[in-house]
């Protein structure tokens, strides 16, 4: 819902929709959206988009479902409370997508729309290609389960998870995962060995209804977590002050048989906007959409 229009109103949504309106006119057909929010801001995301006649796109093919909660702890692994009668809960993690998809029948519309494939993407890249034919194409004419949009790292620390194998299975290493010895190691000709950082744009086939019911990795994460105290005051932390628990996308590509990666060209197709000023901003992706 962030207005990052320089000279007009520019919505992040509506980059998005603008980005597959264009795709949908070429298929002369309208793409399925399925928007995922949470508990917290499910209202305020129906009313936005409801009042800005969802940016042109045909309101029939949008549908909204909320995400699973999870609750979080101190330290100690004490529960923590949002209010007397409430636990403290958080979204359970971007790979908590699908499950939380299907609990609102959703998966079973799409079986019957014929839908074959389905794209998740992050919210934030202003600039993301959704859905984009030659992706698309590219991703079934290899015939893998899943493709992943990815560029080429900027520097060898930058801060994206990188696309490769494991154990012969497609996999993503996140940048605090890796050694300096892996972030810095270069093929024959010079590219860097770990060098195609995912954008969060993967195309998955069917085979995701095999893994629905699967359990997915549970990944502990330090957050600052806002929580009332013993006299039930409301405390909005500084600093991480416990733990969430999540479930992470890229698990579901370690879970597929192979993921084709798709190099695209990072000024055009990523602009995310993660920080204000600096890296990764408001600031960056207002130049790159210039």
């Amino acid at each position: 819902m962030y207005n990052i229009g320089v000279t007009r109103e520019l919505y992040n949504f509506e980059c998005l929709i603008n980005n597959v309106i264009g795709d949908c006119k070429k298929g002369r057909c309208w793409i399925p959206f399925y928007i995922m929010t949470s508990d917290k801001n499910y209202d305020d995301t129906t009313a936005f988009l409801k009042e800005k006649n969802y940016f042109g796109y045909n309101a029939e093919y949008i549908h909204f479902f909320k995400q699973e909660m999870a609750p979080s702890v101190d330290y100690n692994g004490k529960l923590l409370m949002e209010a007397p009668d409430r636990l403290s809960l958080s979204p359970n993690g971007n790979g908590g997508w699908f499950s939380s998809l299907c609990r609102y029948g959703y998966d079973k519309q799409m079986k019957e729309a014929g839908v074959e494939w389905l794209t998740a993407f992050a919210v934030d890249n202003v600039l993301q290609r959704i859905n984009d034919p030659a992706f698309v194409g590219a991703v079934i004419d290899s015939g893998c389960d899943c493709g992943g949009m990815v560029v080429r790292k900027a520097d060898p620390n930058e801060r994206v998870g990188v696309l490769c194998t494991e154990d012969g299975k497609p996999s993503i290493a996140e940048y605090y995962e890796m050694t300096q010895e892996m972030a810095t190691a270069r093929k024959e000709n010079g590219d860097l060995l770990y060098g195609f950082g995912v954008i969060l744009n993967y195309l998955f086939s069917e085979k995701l209804e095999q893994i629905a019911d699967a359990r997915m990795p549970i990944h502990v994460v330090e957050k600052k977590i806002p929580h009332i105290d013993l006299e039930g005051n409301m405390v909005k932390p500084d600093q991480p002050n416990g733990y969430k628990f999540e479930t992470l996308v890229l698990d579901m590509v370690h879970m597929m048989d192979d993921c084709i990666p798709y190099e695209v060209v990072r000024e055009r197709e990523f602009a995310p906007i993660k920080n204000l000023h600096g890296v990764d901003s408001l600031d960056t992706a207002r130049e790159l959409l210039k």
